[in-house]
């Protein structure tokens, strides 16, 4: 059975996908708590299949803004990956780094933007290779881009990118505590449908 829309995919494939999901999640955020260097608990993540505005609206709304890091993966898999980060991770992070937290996500300079631009680089290289060791497929990840904005403006990129082969992604909602701060990272997986295709076959499933 060939997959040429998200519509095609049985409960089966999206169980696969949303298992995919929790892998890799893990993966990634177990690369930022070392970052960090300080302890995570990582709960199941919730992890749906949502169109672009589904997925606007469960992260917070199209007005809420957020640190956001595109990455675009090729390979086996081509499309792209884009982490979501809010004011209380941020925080965490320039803490950590820099000594202070973040009180407004629209202010931060230069040197924070670029430890953020970094950490979403790891996490995403941590998120593909889970997805490459299972599935023994070569991934690799482009120079992310990284934006602070509205949700609805720093979406909209990878709606125009990906628009035209389907409106769909893999959506990874954490909930993590790093240290004893509890903050949320949303991950949001963009594969092309024949990437789709080409992952489920490999894993046995298609």
């Amino acid at each position: 059975m060939a997959i040429k829309n998200y519509e095609d995919l049985e409960a089966m494939h999206l169980d696969v996908l949303k298992e995919i999901g929790n892998i890799g999640s893990g993966n990634a955020t177990t690369a930022l708590s070392q970052m960090l260097n300080t302890m995570v608990d990582i709960e199941v993540p919730v992890v749906e299949i949502l169109d672009f505005q589904q997925a606007i609206d469960a992260a917070g709304g199209p007005e809420k803004i957020v640190a956001g890091i595109l990455v675009g993966i090729k390979g086996d898999i081509d499309g792209m990956i884009m982490f979501l980060f809010e004011k209380e991770l941020v925080s965490v992070i320039t803490e950590t780094f820099f000594g202070h937290q973040t009180e407004n996500l629209v202010a931060i300079d230069e040197g924070e933007k670029s430890a953020l631009h970094e950490i979403g680089n790891i996490m995403a290289g941590s998120y593909v290779n889970a997805i490459s060791q299972l599935a023994d497929m070569f991934i690799d990840v482009d120079v992310p881009k990284m934006a602070v904005d509205m949700l609805g403006a720093i979406m909209s990129a990878p709606a125009a990118q990906m628009g035209q082969m389907g409106d769909k992604l893999l959506y990874i909602d954490n909930n993590i505590v790093l240290g004893n701060v509890n903050v949320r990272s949303k991950m949001l997986l963009l594969p092309t449908i024949d990437s789709l295709g080409n992952l489920l076959g490999k894993l046995g499933v298609l």
